[in-house]
């Protein structure tokens, strides 16, 4: 497979019922894609600004403080402590990096990359490019013999499902039975709110109740982008089997995937303050407080989304009906059909407006009601 054999960008469907949302007499509130809408903390983009003098290529490694910012920040807010530098690595952003780990890792014809049945496009996007088969599935006992590469998402996007340490444990023993690389996108794993999570971080795959102190064939992703309202700056990094880090390392080192140097001084910054990620954590929560209740009001049931930052609801009918309803009450969402096959009846709403978006959109919710 080529690039010219993929699909057509999904989120261009989406644009008629854009047009249709802003015709709203009070405008459009634009629940689909979850891009940040926060400001970049203050403490972050000091460190940027400082760092502009950046006259000399920036090291594909990271640099030393940032590298050992990571560690910390795994031991200080993911429970994971004792990672050494060389097991942390820094990327541009998240997503290329889930877009090209099969390559990265050697993948090819007659492989297997596993997936979440609810999942965004790129893990299977990933898989194709370098002509390896994607499968969708949750249970582990389900994943394939002649899988190379699993991928567990956890707080899931679409869907928000967090997955507990037994859960993972039972992912981690599958995937080395199978000989497959585990790796565990966790983007959202400060953002729990139900259960558990209300109360206790989300756990990640290399903690040490999963792993046993074995982190051998596993690497957990992270971003910045949504905890410290960074998505501009492509700031995120993976940590896990320093084996495979190296690897990794090396094939970014020759395709020259690094990060620029002031982003790395701003990522160092934002790793070593928790008071910003406080802040935006209680932003997105009391907007969730706001809007869950209203969908439901509404109509819609409310699965998962214990963690996250979308709220995954169905009306029981096919998801491009309910985008329309919702485009005509000036509401825009991200239709199920576009992760994967299995929830053509779901809509993804994203918690990523203002406080005054959030707050209109439950009004014309409540109204909708009564019309």
């Amino acid at each position: 497979m080529t690039v010219h054999d993929l699909d057509d960008y999904p989120w261009d469907a989406v644009a008629p019922f854009a047009a249709t949302a802003r015709t709203h007499p009070d405008g459009i509130v634009d629940l689909s894609i979850g891009s940040p809408v926060d400001p970049t903390p203050d403490v972050v983009a000091t460190a940027l600004r400082t760092a502009t003098d950046a006259h000399a290529y920036p090291q594909t490694v990271g640099t030393a403080a940032l590298r050992r910012a990571i560690a910390d920040w795994y031991a200080r807010r993911r429970g994971v402590s004792g990672l050494d530098v060389d097991q942390v690595l820094p990327t541009v952003g998240s997503k290329e990096l889930v877009a090209l780990l099969p390559l990265l890792l050697g993948l090819g014809a007659g492989d297997v990359v596993v997936h979440p049945r609810a999942a965004y496009p790129t893990y299977e996007v990933g898989a194709k490019l370098v002509g390896a088969t994607p499968v969708a599935a949750d249970d582990p006992a389900e994943w394939p013999q002649g899988a190379r590469l699993i991928w567990i998402n956890t707080p899931g996007n679409p869907d928000g499902r967090v997955l507990d340490v037994d859960e993972l444990r039972a992912a981690v023993a599958r995937a080395r039975e199978l000989g497959a690389v585990l790796a565990s996108d966790e983007c959202y794993a400060e953002l729990g709110w139900e259960g558990p999570w209300a109360e206790q971080p989300v756990p990640s795959v290399l903690d040490p109740r999963v792993t046993g102190g074995d982190v051998s064939s596993l690497l957990s992703v992270y971003s910045l982008s949504k905890q410290s309202n960074l998505a501009g700056y492509r700031a995120a990094f993976l940590a896990g089997d320093a084996a495979l880090v190296a690897g990794l390392l090396t094939a970014r080192k020759h395709l020259g995937l690094m990060l620029p140097a002031p982003v790395q001084a701003a990522m160092t910054a934002a790793l070593g303050d928790d008071a910003h990620v406080v802040a935006q954590r209680e932003r997105y929560r009391a907007r969730r407080d706001l809007l869950k209740p209203a969908l439901e009001r509404a109509g819609f049931r409310i699965d998962h989304s214990e963690g996250g930052l979308y709220l995954w609801a169905t009306a029981g009918e096919d998801a491009w009906a309910s985008m329309e309803r919702l485009a005509a009450i000036g509401i825009l969402a991200g239709p199920g059909h576009f992760y994967g096959t299995h929830f053509p009846q779901h809509v993804r709403f994203s918690l990523t407006a203002t406080d005054e978006r959030i707050a209109a959109a439950a009004a014309r919710l409540d109204a909708s009601r009564s019309s």
